[in-house]
């Protein structure tokens, strides 16, 4: 698929790649979506919300014939709960922006944004981006690229933070996983095997909620 503005899929995956969004995320953001609820189900959005949101995150990181995407990442549930907590202070914008973007798609092609067409979504979701659609305050814009930013968030954060469902942000990247150790036979590899484990499943690491920060680990060898 070929996405805003000619950006292709491959494009957009190698330049997060680059800007760290694998394995980066906001720590605040990242706990609070961890700790607000089970990974089944909406917390905070309205049913009709988390529609509309759900297609948007599948138009930005689609599904195709390379592998899965936002929707598979779970990255709408991210946002969610994120919003529960950390994000708290976007929950207006995101009830605002949410219900401006069905309300254009009901104007410009007569049904809420979730039912319609792929190319459809798609030329909505530009119009914003290009800041030309109507009904958003401030802007279109501005709401796409926060939807954008979160979406990549839940995508290819470490799934400790409650997005990247079962690792398929980090195998869109060919992430491997976090190493400790790099062995000979590593390097001689045209490409690392996949471990898919977290950061916190190494016992020298700590989980923001168990310690604070400064704090050791039981688990902590003392070097």
């Amino acid at each position: 698929m070929t996405g805003w503005h000619g950006l292709s899929r491959r494009e957009l995956l190698k330049r997060t790649a680059v800007l760290g969004a694998a394995a980066t995320v906001p720590l605040r953001v990242a706990l609070v979506a961890r700790q607000a609820a089970p990974l089944e189900g909406f917390v905070t959005l309205t049913a009709s919300e988390a529609d509309t949101l759900e297609a948007i995150v599948a138009r930005l990181i689609p599904t195709d014939e390379n592998g899965p995407g936002a929707t598979e990442a779970r990255a709408a549930s991210y946002i969610d709960r994120a919003l529960g907590g950390a994000l708290a202070s976007s929950r207006e914008t995101y009830a605002e922006g949410l219900a401006a973007t069905d309300a254009y798609a009901r104007a410009s092609k007569g049904a809420p944004f979730a039912t319609l067409a792929p190319a459809d979504q798609d030329r909505i979701l530009g119009e914003m981006e290009e800041g030309v659609a109507t009904g958003f305050e401030p802007s279109s814009r501005s709401f796409f690229n926060l939807v954008r930013s979160h979406t990549i968030q839940g995508t290819f954060c470490d799934p400790y933070y409650g997005g990247n469902a079962d690792f398929v942000g980090w195998d869109l990247l060919g992430y491997p996983g976090l190493r400790l150790v790099v062995t000979e036979d590593d390097q001689r590899m045209d490409a690392p095997r996949a471990r898919h484990r977290s950061a916190y499943g190494f016992g020298r690491f700590t989980t923001p909620t168990e310690l604070a920060v400064g704090e050791r680990s039981e688990d902590d060898d003392g070097r």
